[in-house]
Formats: C-alpha cells, structure tokens, sequence
C-alpha cells in the first residue's frame, strides 16, 4: 500500500487552488468530445472538502433551473483545469449540507469582510 502511495504522490499538482468551504468558486473541467477537447465551467459553492493527498476531492453545489445540482471535483485531476474563486463566503460549519434543504434565499451564504 505504501508503495502506491509513493507512486500517486508523483501525480500530485504543484499550485493546488486556495480555497474555503462556503466560497463561490468557478471550475472550469476539461471535457473530451470525441478527438476534441473543450474546457466547461461549473460555478457554485463548495459545500464539502474531504480526503488528502492523492484523495483529496471538494463538492460544488449550484441551482440549475430550480433544481440543485452537486459535483465531485478530485483537487489533483488533470481534468481540472482551473479553480478561480468568485467570492469569499463566511461560514462556521465544516460541511454545509445544510443547503441542500433550503431554497431562495435562504441557500445563499454570507460573504466575508474582507
């Protein structure tokens, strides 16, 4: 097992992205079409950020059309281009799935003084 892990430590991003749980963050993913590749983005909040290393994945939620919509993102995927943050949210939870339950503005999180 420890052999693996030497193995995917290689594997690891240099620049990981700074970010917090409650930040709005835009991800863009690389998606392959055939032979094409084009880059997608997925903007929402990160209710969730688990595991380490290798392992290490972050949940973005957002609403599309009324209906809320969740992805797992690996932090050191290839496929994950970029993570831009939009905006800095203050929250006191660890996990906010909280949200999940709430529509309108009640879903929103606060943003943080800077």
């Amino acid at each position: 097992m420890d052999a693996i892990k030497l193995i995917a430590e290689g594997c690891l991003k240099e620049a990981t992205p700074e970010f917090e749980i409650g930040d709005t963050v835009k991800v863009d993913v690389k998606i392959r079409e055939g032979d094409k590749e084009r880059i997608q983005s997925f903007e929402g909040t990160v209710i969730a950020k688990r595991g380490s290393g290798v392992a290490e994945t972050f949940t973005v939620r957002r609403l599309s059309y009324g209906v809320g919509v969740e992805r797992v993102f690996p932090v050191h995927s290839p496929n994950v281009a970029d993570v831009k943050v939009v905006r800095k949210g203050k929250v006191r939870r660890a996990k906010l799935y909280y949200l999940r339950g709430r529509v309108g503005k009640a879903a929103k999180v606060k943003e943080a003084l800077k």
